[in-house]
């Protein structure tokens, strides 16, 4: 049976009320049908639901399907994907350990490696995306628990090959642990590549529509149990309602991911052809530095656009006042086209070091492309791209 068939068929059991469409389980606890159940229920001798903070059929059903996807064993859910991030993290690493972070990673996660985890005796070493094998192997040190990476990286579009770290990981034993929220499971499977971990912001293309907030955490079953042991005492649960808002975008996430990247790719076309665009960056476009890793890697480019204008922020602000249809806004995964600045907004946070060595500068933008008839983005955006700059000219003159 196909994924998408999976991916609409695979639902909760009905009850006794023969309901087509699963229903929400909007409880905090469960009832035991006896003593000697809440006991078993418990000590873990006996499967079931006893509280909405440590399961839930309309979360259970979520990570089911996010499993099967993702070719995962096992899988846990959170409130949100910042929150699956820090428990893959938290629930693995104790002090003393190290571990090695691809340098091109969303600004909370530097956050969460940084400020957070050095304080409790967890040290770090940042590596290029682009860096070889022998320069991802000179980082790893006896006490290196983990990689973690994004591939593509948010904003700048890198790509790390999975492959060669999954050799590294036969070598050296760490725990290769990769956030596949651009790509999405259609388009990318890092447990297949020889990943541990797989981790998305479900906020993102899973919803696909703006609505909720969710995370998750995918892989091998032996980690994801101390990872469930931290998220059950420390409480960043998934909410049974956004958990059956998931489930239900699920069904529709590969047509979905189809639209999106066919949209992203003739868009990121036609910017790469306008002479007032100082940079276009897409997977998928042979520009792209890392052309062939992603067409090896995914099946697509994603729906991510990134592009860069000259003249700095006020040309970005002339840009975002002359565009029509996009929103404004620093969500992403959306089937509205959203923009933004990443310098300031996402990455904001970041020292000028820091954003220099991931490329972000003053006129970068990052493009989210929705599921907008392609013709109307492609005249929305080169008409934006062609009056910012003449605005900019007529400023400087």
């Amino acid at each position: 049976m196909k994924k998408q068939t999976k991916a609409i068929r695979i639902q909760t059991a009905p009850s006794q009320n023969r309901e087509h469409s699963v229903p929400l389980y909007l409880t905090s606890s469960f009832a035991f049908e006896s003593a000697e159940q809440g006991k078993a229920l418990f000590d873990e001798t006996e499967e079931g639901n006893i509280y909405s903070r440590f399961s839930n059929p309309n979360v259970s059903e979520f990570v089911e399907k996010v499993c099967m996807l993702e070719n995962a064993e096992d899988g846990i859910a959170t409130g949100t994907g910042m929150a699956a991030v820090f428990a893959s993290m938290a629930g693995l690493l104790k002090s003393g350990d190290h571990i090695v972070a691809c340098r091109a990673l969303f600004g909370s996660a530097h956050q969460i490696i940084t400020q957070i985890l050095s304080k409790w005796g967890i040290t770090h070493t940042y590596v290029d995306a682009s860096a070889s094998e022998a320069e991802w192997e000179a980082a790893i040190q006896p006490n290196t628990k983990m990689v973690y990476l994004e591939t593509p990286s948010n904003p700048g579009l890198e790509l790390v090959d999975l492959k060669m770290l999954a050799r590294l990981k036969a070598k050296h034993g760490f725990i290769l642990n990769v956030d596949n929220c651009f790509a999405t499971p259609i388009l990318q499977t890092p447990i297949d590549l020889g990943a541990d971990l797989s981790i998305h912001s479900a906020t993102k293309y899973m919803d696909g529509q703006g609505r909720v907030l969710g995370g998750i955490v995918v892989g091998r079953a032996d980690l994801i149990q101390p990872i469930r042991f931290f998220a059950r005492h420390t409480g960043p649960s998934l909410s049974p309602f956004n958990a059956w808002v998931l489930s239900k975008s699920l069904e529709t996430l590969e047509l979905r991911m189809e639209r999106h990247c066919r949209n992203a790719l003739q868009l990121a076309e036609a910017l790469d052809a306008h002479p007032d665009i100082d940079r276009v960056l897409y997977p998928f476009l042979p520009s792209h530095p890392q052309y062939a890793l992603a067409k090896k890697q995914m099946s697509a480019g994603g729906a991510i656009v990134t592009i860069e204008l000259g003249g700095g922020f006020e040309r970005v602000k002339a840009f975002f006042d002359a565009l029509t249809i996009p929103t404004l806004s620093s969500n992403l995964g959306d089937s509205r086209t959203i923009v933004t600045n990443p310098n300031t907004t996402t990455h904001a946070k970041l020292k000028p070091d820091e954003k220099a060595a991931l490329g972000i500068t003053p006129g970068l933008i990052r493009i989210s492309v929705g599921l907008e008839a392609i013709e109307d983005l492609i005249e929305d955006f080169t008409r934006a791209v062609s009056k910012s700059a003449e605005i900019v000219k007529e400023k400087v003159a």
